[in-house]
């Protein structure tokens, strides 16, 4: 491609109102560009990398034996309402209603849809197994759309559906699309972790994660020091290692507490650790009110929390609602007394003496122990800390954080029910389809690599999804033998069909140089003083290393990249 005739622009100074590494290179690199918040166009350069990531997980996919297809994006709520999964989904999804008042939505994933297409094949344990996907735009209404491109409302994504007769062949149908990711992966030159996950609205028996490691990663990557222990947080374990408290139990009083409403105000009060509290927190789950009792150096793991109460939803509750179950102002809230469920984390069970909120305003209680409330269940309510044990092999645990750029899960029959896919056993019985669902967000991964893979100067793209794998950089427009000697290197190129960036633009040579490094271009060849000679100056963006190179040289160094 010739830069002077193509769509082609770049920033000198840093994007404006982009908030991460990825979303500023890309957008001063003239590969994307904003239109709303969480909405950007795909510029030709940058279609150029998605392009070549999408062939990259077509390739391996199709090497699985992967069928591709195309779903629609606009679908009747209706499918999803079936499933279940309507209110599940909630404001994430997009809604409209069409001239006929019937409603559709656009779709945030699809299972439902494949579940569907495989009805018209699976009707004999005969027809399976099989795998169909696609690669379509996807659409969900974030709340808090950030970083560019790894959270906006509407993104490109390959998912895919393997369809068996049970549980063995799900697990021989889930191995093939783990072997096929981390290929995928390892080809983008993404530094990755598989972790284990939360399955959330999808369901299901199993979901793993593939997380590039990023500091401006959403997700907080659990590992180990010590093993190979890998888990996404929402998810992990805090294993129950405390030591009972040998202290006797004391009988619990109601302390006066004015001005003392947190944790912090709490312990100062009375001269103790946070260690020494329990704190209440109440929460609307699904519109019913629970109080959940956690250590007071301790969070509360939400998803924990829906898991063990099979819910949707969770907020903390409304001021009312607090002051209602507790009869008492907010920030003194206890599980002695209190008119709601009560969940207690099992860590509790080895603490004694500890104080709580006493349900009356200006007021905490000390000296409390188990024996002073009933609570419905004790369960493992907290969120994991660096430092924690690990599950595994029990040395201390790690954190990093990462960006979820693909995700398999073992969807197991629930699906297949809920949708009505059976097929017909060896015995002519009818029996639920087992399905996996595996998903990659393509423009995720782009900005993935971004993260990973740049210096000052740019983007460093590795080889294999760079727009353009070489660039020719003609320094003069006016000497003739810079011009015969960087045309007839693009004319090689364009008769041998290499996809070469030719930068003939009459810009001066250091704009040149720059927009090359800032688009990440991994070869350039420097057609400059010594064409007359022959002779080109090869520099690699990964470690700008300088040669010169005589032409013949160039060209075989352009057979051996382009072959």
């Amino acid at each position: 491609m010739k830069l002077s005739k193509s769509f082609f622009y770049t920033l000198r100074e840093n994007a404006k109102d982009e908030d991460s590494i990825s979303s500023n290179l890309l957008v001063r690199s003239g590969m994307i560009k904003k239109t709303s918040n969480g909405i950007y166009m795909i510029m030709p350069m940058g279609k150029k990398v998605l392009s070549k990531i999408e062939n990259v997980i077509r390739e391996e996919m199709d090497a699985k034996e992967a069928q591709e297809l195309l779903m629609p994006a606009l679908i009747p709520e209706d499918v999803y309402i079936q499933s279940g999964r309507r209110e599940a989904f909630g404001s994430n999804m997009f809604s409209l209603n069409d001239r006929y008042d019937k409603r559709y939505v656009l779709g945030p994933t699809h299972e439902e849809l494949f579940t569907l297409a495989a009805s018209m094949n699976g009707k004999s344990y005969k027809d399976f197994p099989y795998n169909l996907y696609q690669i379509q735009t996807k659409y969900r209404d974030e709340t808090r759309p950030r970083y560019g491109l790894i959270r906006v409302r509407e993104f490109i994504m390959k998912d895919a559906y393997s369809f068996d007769i049970d549980s063995n062949g799900l697990d021989e149908s889930y191995v093939k699309m783990y072997d096929a990711y981390c290929r995928i992966f390892d080809r983008l030159r993404l530094n990755y972790k598989i972790v284990k996950a939360d399955t959330g609205a999808m369901g299901g028996l199993l979901s793993e994660e593939y997380q590039a490691i990023s500091q401006i990663g959403e997700d907080v990557v659990v590992g180990c020091q010590n093993c190979d222990f890998s888990s996404n947080l929402e998810i992990t374990e805090v294993l129950d290692v405390m030591e009972d408290d040998p202290a006797q139990m004391l009988e619990k009083e109601v302390v006066y507490t004015p001005d003392a409403k947190t944790i912090e105000e709490v312990a100062a009060f009375f001269g103790k650790s946070t260690k020494d509290f329990v704190k209440t927190l109440v929460y609307s789950v699904d519109g019913k009110t629970y109080a959940f009792c956690i250590p007071g150096n301790r969070e509360l793991n939400e998803t924990k929390v829906l898991k063990a109460l099979h819910a949707n939803e969770m907020e903390l509750a409304s001021f009312e609602e607090v002051e209602r179950v507790t009869h008492a102002k907010v920030g003194f809230a206890g599980p002695v007394g209190i008119d709601c469920p009560v969940y207690m984390d099992r860590q509790i069970t080895h603490m004694k003496n500890f104080i709580v909120g006493a349900n009356k305003s200006d007021h905490h209680m000390i000296n409390v122990n188990c024996k002073d409330f009933e609570p419905v269940s004790i369960l493992d309510l907290c969120q994991v800390q660096e430092g924690d044990i690990c599950p595994k092999c029990h040395k201390k645990l790690i954190f990093d954080h990462g960006i979820e750029v693909g995700n398999l899960f073992k969807l197991g029959t629930k699906y297949s029910k809920t949708m009505n896919l059976y097929y017909t056993d060896q015995n002519n019985q009818l029996q639920p389809v087992w399905m996996g669902c595996y998903g990659i967000g393509l423009e995720r991964c782009m900005a993935a690599v971004v993260e990973q893979h740049h210096d000052e100067a740019g983007i460093i793209w590795p080889e294999e999804i760079a727009p353009f794998k070489v660039a020719i950089v003609q320094i003069s427009d006016k000497d003739e033998n810079q011009c015969k000697v960087a045309s007839e290197m693009y004319d090689y190129c364009i008769s041998k069909g290499y996809d070469v960036l030719y930068d003939d633009r009459k810009e001066r040579p250091g704009v040149k140089f720059k927009d090359m490094e800032l688009i990440g271009i991994p070869y350039r060849f420097t057609v400059g003083r010594k064409a007359s000679e022959g002779i080109v100056e090869f520099v690699s963006r990964y470690d700008n290393e300088k040669k010169e190179m005589t032409i013949p040289e160039a060209l075989q160094f352009l057979d051996e990249k382009y072959k």
